[in-house]
């Protein structure tokens, strides 16, 4: 629940229907799984866990309404500042929930609290 945009709903969620995170080699590995990545036009049928998924772009649109609050050295707003302007506030909403698989696996697998100083741009 450190990690912003995951309220107590979706980190037990995440928790339960992930398991073992070492099940997924990558953190692009669980967004594929939750179907956070870019759509591709295939016979695959659909992809990912619709619950999911929602709680996690719900938690990036909650973070996008506050992070010109964050502190300005702070990773995650001067990703978004860079961001936003170029891409409509959906897609920068569903590219934060990404960036949030990527997190919530790298918290799970490795056993280690989130620590936004560390947090890639």
């Amino acid at each position: 629940m450190s990690i912003p945009g995951i309220g107590p709903i979706t980190a037990t969620a995440l928790a339960a229907s992930i398991g073992d995170a070492s099940a997924f080699r990558k953190g692009r590995d669980l967004a594929a799984w939750l179907g956070l990545v870019p759509r591709r036009f295939s016979t695959g049928g659909r992809r990912g866990n619709r619950h999911l998924r929602m709680q996690l772009i719900y938690g990036a649109r909650a973070v996008l309404r506050v992070v010109h609050t964050r502190d300005e050295e702070d990773a995650l707003r001067r990703w978004v500042g860079r961001i936003s302007p170029r891409k409509h506030a959906n897609v920068v909403a569903v590219a934060l929930a990404n960036k949030l698989a990527w997190i919530v696996h790298g918290v799970l697998r490795y056993q280690v609290p989130f620590d936004p100083r560390l947090m890639s741009t």
